[in-house]
């Protein structure tokens, strides 16, 4: 959900200088409504999930309140004290971790039932993406279900972002044995009509 900054690792979800203008920006939209293509998919009963680039908390907090353990991984210091404020007693733990490697949720050995990047994707290179996926991949529970979104659009001035095809995440995919149950298009929530974006939802086997 963050935006990335031009300096620093691709997993640098957001411009610190500009938290709180992002941060008003993420919660004017809802959960609901920039989940809803895939709304059916997320568990009915109470469920481990990872928001990564949680940003300002929106997701990780909604998800949280529908009785889910939420953790949500933001690089981004002052996005992660905005999320924290703004949801406090909402229950998520918040962790300071990024992609492509996740150093620190990798160590912890812990897997999710869940697994959320809501407009992330596009700021990993795409030469970082093939060990990312193999890292989204082992985080996921069996039968985990990984939510991707994917900006297509002119790149904002002063950010980097790269081109996010729909097939080239398919095919990262599908060796780690994750299989589309979701793939969808929808338009930019915020209005800008050159930005279109791809929701796909990935499913793994259930090896239990």
């Amino acid at each position: 959900m963050g935006e990335a900054r031009t300096d620093g690792p691709a997993g640098t979800a957001g411009y610190g200088e500009e938290a709180e203008r992002l941060a008003a920006q993420y919660e004017a939209v809802t959960f609901a409504e920039v989940h809803r293509e895939a709304l059916h998919l997320f568990p009915p009963r109470p469920a481990d999930v990872l928001d990564i680039g949680a940003g300002s908390g929106r997701d990780a907090a909604a998800l949280a309140a529908l009785g889910h353990r939420v953790v949500a991984a933001e690089p981004t210091a002052e996005l992660r004290w905005i999320g924290e404020r703004l949801h406090a007693g909402s229950g998520v733990r918040w962790v300071d971790d990024a992609l492509p490697a996740l150093p620190r949720l990798g160590a912890a050995g812990e897997r999710f039932d869940v697994v959320l990047l809501t407009a992330v994707w596009m700021h990993l290179p795409p030469d970082e993406r093939p060990s990312a996926m193999a890292v989204l991949a082992g985080l996921l529970a069996p039968a985990g279900r990984l939510f991707l979104s994917l900006r297509h659009g002119p790149v904002p001035p002063g950010r980097r972002m790269y081109d996010a095809p729909a097939a080239e995440a398919l095919d990262l995919a599908r060796p780690h044995g994750l299989h589309p149950l979701l793939h969808t298009e929808r338009p930019d929530l915020h209005g800008r009509t050159d930005v279109l974006w791809t929701v796909l939802v990935l499913s793994g086997a259930d090896h239990s």
